[in-house]
């Protein structure tokens, strides 16, 4: 891909003071703004709720299916528009049910393309979208974290992403405490001390929010150059 490469990247669903807010040519849309509203023209970098896409979409083991699957209120459905719109991408666990085929008949999903761990980018869909495996524990973050990303209009070949699956990341305090086997189940976020265990196991490491803000830069570079 040829051309000048955007300089404006906005950041969609992300938290209030974070790390997106405060750098250059990045703007954020938290909460207050609504991203869902979001139409252009800057590329993206979208971390759309993730809650009801997992493995406890229902809710609590206490209260199961509180909840129905996928019921978002249209924020991945919207991201999705966007990035397929103006460019960038979609961050999301791995193995999300927003990737799920459409015609899944009891968690049907938006039929993205499913990356393998190991492969790099995935073949195209229809929009030209690609996804692939990272695991953020490569990018600073305190558990593997493992990650699926779909792009649309970037340059897939301008970055060298690990896409490799490892085992989890377990200090050897840990191991040596509780055991491997433990000490694995009960993840390294988990056994984190103070509060906001859910605030550090979302949070985006800076160095893969440099890598997403990257790639963004780079959707649909020939035609913004034009």
């Amino acid at each position: 891909m040829k051309g000048k490469f955007s300089d404006a990247v906005v950041a969609l669903y992300v938290e209030k003071d974070g790390a997106y807010f405060g750098l250059a040519g990045v703007d954020p849309w938290d909460k207050s703004r609504d991203a869902r509203l979001y139409r252009g023209p800057w590329p993206v970098v979208a971390h759309p709720e993730c809650q009801r896409w997992g493995r406890f979409w229902h809710g609590s083991t206490r209260k199961p299916h509180q909840f129905k699957f996928g019921d978002d209120g249209g924020c991945f459905a919207a991201a999705l528009d966007a990035v397929r719109r103006v460019g960038g991408v979609i961050e999301h666990p791995a193995y999300s049910g927003a990737w799920n085929s459409p015609d899944h008949p009891e968690r049907p999903g938006f039929g993205l393309p499913a990356p393998t761990p190991g492969a790099g980018w995935s073949s195209p869909d229809e929009y030209s979208g690609r996804s692939i495996y990272v695991e953020q524990w490569r990018y600073g973050h305190p558990a593997r974290k493992a990650t699926f990303l779909y792009a649309v209009g970037v340059n897939f070949g301008a970055f060298d992403i690990n896409s490799d699956k490892s085992r989890a990341v377990v200090p050897a305090w840990m191991i040596a405490r509780y055991g491997e086997s433990k000490a694995r189940k009960i993840g390294v976020v988990a056994m984190m001390g103070g509060k906001d265990k859910t605030k550090k196991r979302n949070a985006t490491p800076p160095a893969f929010r440099d890598l997403l803000i990257s790639i963004a830069r780079t959707a649909y570079a020939d035609e913004r150059a034009s």
